[in-house]
């Protein structure tokens, strides 16, 4: 049986939590109002974020979510999506990973595809 990985999405404007293992921001827009130091980060990994046509398509209209991830999912398996995304389920092997985005609904982010895929 695969090793199931432990794979938290959260806001990056809400407080670090114990068990947020290793935080990586995966917007490709930095946060607005955000500083480095307040985002408690090990890392920003825009390589793995949509596309900005992509991003601006899907304008997170809760309507256009199944569509925005099937098209995420493809725009993942082009080269330089597919080592961001193997470089997140290295880190993910080896404690937990939270997976941070500044917007207001991560439940429907790219960050929850991500989170979808990694726990796979």
């Amino acid at each position: 049986m695969a090793h199931k990985r432990t794979v938290n999405v959260r806001r990056v404007y809400e407080d670090p939590g114990q068990a947020d293992g290793a935080r990586v921001l995966v917007d490709r827009i930095w946060p607005r109002g955000m500083t480095k130091e307040k985002a408690h980060l090990d890392e920003w990994c825009k390589q793995v974020a949509p596309s900005t046509e992509l991003r601006k398509w899907y304008s997170h209209a809760p309507e256009r979510f199944a569509e925005f991830s099937r098209r995420y999912r493809t725009e993942l398996q082009d080269p330089q999506h597919a080592d961001a995304l193997a470089h997140l389920r290295d880190l993910a092997d080896n404690r937990p990973l939270t997976l941070l985005t500044a917007t207001k609904h991560p439940d429907i982010s790219e960050a929850e595809v991500l989170a979808e895929l990694l726990r796979g």
